[in-house]
């Protein structure tokens, strides 16, 4: 009896059914609290500030100096060796100097067009991350659920069999059975409490986790569950691999860093050619001299340099660069093939999944209808033992764990198409 109070006890505790909280609260709270999107989302205004970083070497560049200069001359002599008369002058001077680059190879530009693509980068990684994110919080989010399932099925389960228990051993007092009938109930009961006691430890893991990655869940907090997501699947393959080829961030981020090696070619021979200034400084100085008190000047300078290194560093730099486009042509190609597999491999296991969770469901009606049949067979005195009693109801409790397991499985396989096509994201499920 104190058993069965416990039973009852926990399963007020860790109520399952009244869970209320839905997944996309849970992805909205991963999208505001997750420290891996908070610094991934912070790269991303840091490239904002490279693209301006880049930009400003476009314009002219101003400059102002200002310069403050105190003489002492303790002694001065002419050439015969005679003291001379010594005049300080605290000289004070201040410029202003517009100086533009006209000519360096497009080196500039080219960085600039860099710098762009690089927030493009920036912000395909921050697709990718929350594809990863998204994707664990799901699993988080439906692994504890699963965790309470399992929890729930354990402890009917366990209650089911202390009944059992009891009543066999009142049939072996009355020699209805024998003890090795009482010593299969009394072990599959001992078996069933510690499954019972390894599903309570699964919801302490269960829920650290999901703390880890989405957010603290206070016990108020009810989960709810679902096996069909609500966002919209890709309706074939062929569909699949389309919304990829425009949609993938690893097949975007390969396309792009493969563009920025084309750029730094350039860039390393922009810096073969030769670069042209032009300036204009305008200086005021005060107290210039013993002879002189005041100069007011412009002047207008271009300048034209073209550097030679005969160590020959520029031109083992292009040919650097130029492998390592080479490199990064094959990870595209490398991206394109592998981004066809993953969506057909997530494509044939959300199948397989769909057809495995149909066969379990009739399983389970299956694993029901026996144990009912076998049960009230056994209870009505007929030749039904209590070995076939335990083992149809061991058959029906792996059966709603399969369905529980499976139920979880079906939606995560198409969360994961979803990743695979490059859907997987705030933008599509509307976190924003």
């Amino acid at each position: 009896m104190k058993k069965n109070l416990l039973i009852i006890l926990s399963l007020l505790i860790f109520p399952f059914n009244a869970f209320s909280a839905t997944l996309i609260d849970a992805l909205k709270q991963t999208y505001t609290n997750n420290l891996e999107l908070q610094a991934e989302r912070k790269n991303l205004e840091i490239q904002r500030e490279v693209i301006n970083i880049s930009k400003s070497d476009l314009f002219p560049s101003l400059t102002l100096t200002g310069k403050k200069n105190f003489e002492q001359t303790n002694e001065i002599t002419t050439q015969a060796g005679a003291d001379a008369s010594v005049t300080d002058v605290d000289t004070a001077s201040a410029s202003i100097k517009i100086e533009q680059t006209l000519l360096d190879g497009q080196g500039r530009k080219t960085e600039y067009e860099k710098s762009k693509l690089g927030l493009n980068l920036s912000e395909a990684q921050l697709v990718r991350k929350e594809q990863e994110i998204f994707l664990r919080a799901i699993e988080a989010y439906t692994g504890l659920i699963l965790a309470y399932e399992k929890l729930n099925i354990n402890a009917e389960n366990v209650n089911l069999l202390q009944r059992q228990y009891e009543l066999d051993n009142a049939r072996v007092s009355r020699g209805q059975i024998t003890a090795s009938d009482l010593a299969q109930s009394q072990s599959s009961l001992s078996g069933a409490q510690a499954r019972y006691i390894e599903s309570q430890n699964n919801i302490v893991t269960s829920k650290l986790n999901y703390e880890n990655i989405i957010g603290i869940i206070t016990e108020q907090e009810k989960l709810k569950k679902i096996y069909n997501a609500q966002e919209k699947i890709p309706s074939s393959l062929e569909e699949a691999k389309k919304i990829s080829l425009q949609k993938s961030p690893e097949l975007i981020i390969a396309e792009i860093e493969f563009g920025q090696s084309e750029l730094d070619v350039k860039i390393a021979r922009s810096d073969l050619s030769p670069t042209a200034k032009i300036s204009l400084e305008r200086t005021y100085t005060e107290d210039l001299s013993s002879t002189y008190d005041e100069r007011e000047k412009d002047v207008l300078q271009a300048t034209v340099t073209w550097p030679f290194q005969f160590g020959g560093k520029d031109r083992s730099t292009v040919s650097k660069n130029l492998q390592a486009k080479g490199m990064k042509r094959l990870l595209l190609e490398n991206a394109q093939r592998n981004n066809t597999q993953s969506v057909t491999s997530a494509w044939s296991t959300l199948q397989s999944s769909r057809s495995f969770l149909q066969a379990v469901q009739s399983q389970v009606k299956a694993a029901e209808i026996a144990t009912e049949g076998i049960s009230f067979e056994y209870e009505s005195g007929s030749d039904r033992s209590t070995f076939d009693v335990l083992q149809s109801r061991s058959s029906l409790i792996n059966a709603k764990i399969n369905l529980a397991e499976a139920e979880r499985s079906y939606l995560l396989a198409q969360y994961r198409v979803l990743k695979s096509v490059g859907l997987l994201n705030s933008d599509y499920l509307n976190l924003k």
